[in-house]
Formats: structure tokens, C-alpha cells, sequence
């Protein structure tokens, strides 16, 4: 099992750890995670710890696929594969209605349609075996119709085929795991829980059987986000977690389009899940915070003084024998806990 972390998007100001990254790096990590919302975008920062790094792999978790064309996607990931020595990893992903349409002013149209022609686009461009011709259900190359001259032609990438460049999709509804499973390399679940993997993988193994080109867990990645918080006084670890499930669980979405809470659902707290959503909804945070279960942080996160973490690190490398967790991707920002994962995974 490989070992990354995430740096999250910035607030007002860009800040990038580099000094963190680095040490990371010695210690044997594999990658390290960029993202953005409606802030700083993830290509720049992403580019910027390349250029300050020798070894570590560095992804986007994610880049927003309605703000690019698959075109640029392509272009880009091609450009920082041959600058970085091919250490660079595509992460995508559709973002929300929310975002989607409200800052970057397109439809939001069908997320897992556009996943699929997406990478199936990426794909042509990075193989590099002729001109590119495609026509989907949410992007034609060239594009036809309304507003446009006709004057549009397949072209073939001027720079060198790059198809090994990998891509993850972030998903975690039965559809978008499927989706992952069928075209993409690895997926990022926001959480998971490794001991109810099939919540996962039953999907995941639908979309291997589509691809019917010999896909399974052997060679594609689950990564999944896994927050951790050591701390001495396990009540306050528990506490500074608890905002951040309750927004997932509880704000992410409309009331009846919240993927999240629907993820919750699955994972055995579906009662939990709909008072948090009521909650936090009609503006009561606190209180929705206060009911995000102990039980649903211990399964999906590390928390808890240092004993107690590496204790409960026992599912995530059975996960990891078994080829359920491929990477595990930390939130945190902290040597400490760096060294201390790289000493009992690495």
C-alpha cells in the first residue's frame, strides 16, 4: 500500500508546505494532492510543487472537468508528464451544480456521461494514434451544430503520445463507481470505511466486467481520503472531525440530491444521515455536528492518541493486502504524523 496526502485548496492567500512536501518525499511517500473549488486552481499549485520536488508524484484531487475542455485536460497533463518526468497524476471530477453553474456559467448536465467521454477523449489525444474524432453525447470533436462554421478538423497532438499518464475520477455513487471502473486507472472515495469495502467495490467490479479488458483491483488504485486527528484527548480528536462529516453528510447538495448523505446511507447510518441533513439545513450546525456518530469517525478516519491510531491501522493494511486500498491519501499537515505513518506502512 502507497502512502500520499493532500493539500487541499488554499483560502485568501496561496500556501503550499513545500517544506512538508519534502520531507514527505524522503520519507517515502508516493504522491501528494492538490485541489480547487472557486479559489485557487489545482494545474498551478500542482505545477509549482513539480517544479520544487525530484521524486514525488503529484495529482489533482481535482481538477473540475466542466471548467476544461478534455482537449486542455489532455494538453496539460501531457505538457507536466514530459516537465516532470512522468510524475504527474490526472484527478477529475464534476464538482457540483453549485459550482458548476454558479461560477463557471455551464449546465451541469449528466456527471457520469461526461466522465466517460471525458476520458475516452484524454485517451484518444494522449495515444496519439491519428487525428481525433468523437462524437458523444456531451462533446463532439469537431464540434458540430448550432453556432459553429464547419470549419472544425480532427488534429493529432503535436507532442508525443503520453498514454501511461494515469487518471483517477472522484466518485462514490454506484454510477460514478462504475464509471471508474470502467475507464479510469483509480477513484478517490471522500471517505471509506475498509471494512465494508463491497459498499465500494461491488460497483468498482460492474464497471471492470464492462471494460472486459482484463481490469481488477490488481491494477487500479482505490484511494481514499482518510482524516486524522492524534490528539491525547480522543473527545476533542472526535470534535475537530465532526464539522467537517457534517458538512458532507449534511450540506453538500439539495435535500434530495446530497450524494454524501446518500454514501452515509450506505454505510449503515442512513438514521443519523437525515437528522444532520435536517439540521444542518435549517442552520443548525452545531447541533447537526454534535450528531455525527463516533462510530461512523472511527470507520472512516484515524482518530485518537498516537496508541490508539496505530491500533486501528489494522483494517486499512488488511484493506491493503487484500488490493481494496491501494493508496491511502492522509488529510493532515503534520510531520508528526507523517513519520508515523511512514514508519508503520512504509
Amino acid at each position: 500500500m502507497k502512502l500520499g496526502f493532500l493539500l487541499g485548496y488554499s483560502g485568501k492567500q496561496i500556501h503550499l508546505p513545500l517544506d512538508l512536501i519534502q520531507q514527505a518525499e524522503t520519507m517515502g511517500y508516493d504522491s501528494v494532492w492538490t485541489a480547487e473549488a472557486y479559489g485557487n486552481d489545482a494545474v498551478t499549485t500542482a505545477t509549482w510543487v513539480l517544479a520544487n520536488t525530484s521524486k514525488i508524484r503529484v495529482g489533482t484531487a481535482i481538477m473540475q472537468m466542466p471548467a476544461r475542455s478534455p482537449a486542455m485536460c489532455a494538453m496539460t497533463a501531457m505538457s507536466l508528464d514530459q516537465l516532470s518526468g512522468g510524475r504527474f497524476i490526472v484527478g477529475l471530477g464534476a464538482s457540483g451544480p453549485q459550482v458548476v453553474e454558479g461560477w463557471h456559467g455551464v449546465p451541469y448536465g449528466k456527471p457520469v456521461t461526461r466522465t466517460r467521454e471525458y476520458i475516452q477523449i484524454m485517451r484518444k489525444i494522449m495515444e496519439r494514434d491519428g487525428p481525433v474524432e468523437f462524437d458523444g453525447e456531451m462533446y463532439q470533436l469537431p464540434k458540430k451544430g448550432p453556432g459553429t462554421t464547419g470549419l472544425g478538423k480532427p488534429l493529432k497532438s503535436i507532442l508525443a503520445g503520453s498514454p501511461d499518464i494515469p487518471i483517477y475520477t472522484a466518485s462514490i455513487t454506484p454510477a460514478g463507481l462504475r464509471c471508474a471502473g470502467e475507464v479510469a486507472d483509480g477513484v478517490f472515495p471522500v471517505w471509506m470505511d475498509p471494512n465494508k469495502f463491497d459498499v465500494l467495490g461491488e460497483h468498482i467490479q460492474k464497471g471492470f466486467d464492462k471494460a472486459d479488458n482484463g481490469k481488477s483491483l490488481e491494477n487500479f488504485d482505490v484511494a481514499p481520503f482518510v482524516s486524522v486527528a492524534m490528539n491525547d484527548d480522543l473527545d476533542a480528536a472526535y470534535d475537530s472531525l465532526r464539522p467537517w462529516l457534517a458538512l458532507y453528510i449534511g450540506g453538500m447538495g439539495a435535500k434530495d440530491k446530497n450524494f454524501y448523505n446518500d454514501y452515509a446511507t450506505r454505510l449503515g447510518y442512513g438514521d443519523a444521515a437525515q437528522r444532520i441533513q435536517e439540521l444542518y439545513l435549517s442552520g443548525k450546525k452545531a447541533e447537526a455536528e454534535a450528531l455525527v456518530p463516533n462510530e461512523l469517525l472511527d470507520e472512516v478516519a484515524l482518530v485518537g492518541p498516537k496508541e490508539r491510531i496505530i491500533e486501528r491501522l489494522a483494517p486499512w493494511r488488511e484493506a491493503g493486502k487484500r488490493g481494496e486500498v491501494g493508496t491511502m491519501l492522509l488529510g493532515v499537515h503534520d510531520t508528526a504524523v507523517l513519520e508515523l505513518f511512514a514508519k508503520e506502512l512504509l
